[in-house]
Formats: C-alpha cells, sequence, structure tokens
C-alpha cells in the first residue's frame, strides 16, 4: 500500500512537472538573433506554435545587438526609443506568460528596418496541441513589419506596462512544496 502512494505521488509529480514546463524556442533557430543572412523571423515564428508558459531564448552578439519589447505602433514604426522592456545578456530567455502579442525588434540603429524583428502570437496553455508541433495547427497571425493595410488588426498587447511579466517562471518551489504536500500524505 505505501509503495502504491509513493508510486502515485511520483506520478503525480512527473506529469505536473511536463505540464508546467512549456516549449523553449531559440528564436531564428540555428542562426540566432542577427541581421546576417536575411532571416525573416516572422516567417520563422509562423512556423511555430506559442503557448502561454513557453519560453523564447534571443541568442546573439551583444555588442551587435539587442531585443527590445515594444508595442505593436513601435513596432510598426521600428521605435526602440520607449521599450516595454529592455533585454542585452546576448542570450536572454523569456517566458510567455499569458495569450496575446508579443513585439519584439533589436534597438541598434538600422536593424529593425532591416528585418530584425519579431511578432508572436501566443495561445492558451490549453490549446497546446498534444501531437508534436510540426503537426499542431497554425495559430500566428502576423502583421508584417512594414504595417501594410492587408494585415490582420493586432490583438490588444497586455504587456505595454509590465516588464516584470517577462522573467522566467521558476516552478520550482512550488513544485518542492507540492511535492513535500503529497509525499506527507503518503506517510
Amino acid at each position: 500500500m505505501a509503495l502504491t502512494k509513493k508510486l502515485l505521488a511520483f506520478l503525480l509529480m512527473a506529469t505536473l512537472v511536463g505540464v508546467s514546463l512549456g516549449t523553449v524556442h531559440k528564436v531564428g533557430d540555428s542562426a540566432g538573433w542577427t541581421t546576417l543572412g536575411n532571416i525573416d523571423y516572422n516567417q520563422w515564428a509562423s512556423s511555430k506554435n506559442f503557448h502561454a508558459g513557453d519560453t523564447i531564448v534571443f541568442e546573439y552578439n551583444n555588442q551587435f545587438h539587442n531585443v527590445k519589447q515594444v508595442t505593436f505602433q513601435d513596432f510598426q514604426s521600428c521605435n526602440g526609443a520607449s521599450p516595454i522592456a529592455t533585454f542585452t545578456s546576448g542570450s536572454d530567455s523569456i517566458t510567455l506568460k499569458r495569450p496575446g502579442h508579443y513585439y519584439f525588434l533589436c534597438g541598434v540603429p538600422g536593424h529593425c528596418e532591416a528585418g530584425q524583428t519579431l511578432d508572436i502570437m501566443v495561445t492558451p496553455a490549453s490549446l497546446r496541441p498534444s501531437a508534436s508541433p510540426l503537426s499542431a495547427p497554425n495559430y500566428s497571425s502576423s502583421p508584417s513589419s512594414s504595417g501594410s493595410a492587408s494585415s490582420p488588426a493586432p490583438l490588444p498587447n497586455p504587456y505595454q506596462s509590465n516588464a516584470s511579466s517577462l522573467q522566467v517562471l521558476s516552478v520550482w518551489p512550488a513544485l518542492i512544496s507540492l511535492a513535500i504536500f503529497v509525499i506527507g500524505f503518503a506517510y
């Protein structure tokens, strides 16, 4: 009986870890965040499914690039002067906590205009496909960086004044507390 309870507690924890941790997406895949190679980041994003809880990782040479999260209006005009958040480490992990659009650009002069921009549409975690991400439906509806009239209307950006929402989510304290709680019932 005690072995059954311990096994059940272990399986519950393993399930919670799997559900709690989202997919990690490296922006631009092997190319990273750069102006070299004419990478279309919005095309890259349209081939992915982003869900609340996923993490995007920007890898770049921080002597030549940065990452700025901006509003839709600043995204369309390549204006990084008043960003929601600025990242400069060269390896920035950003957890996408809520559904909606996230807009990013490189704030180095000329880089946004050269196409170093990214519009990510995040869907609720409950819409996470059970199959592999490559076979899942595409929820992306990215406006072009030129802001053409044929682009779909953007969703409101709930992140315009809360840069702290981009901090990496740490689930370990909660999981440890849950494990102690569950194991306590096993005895």
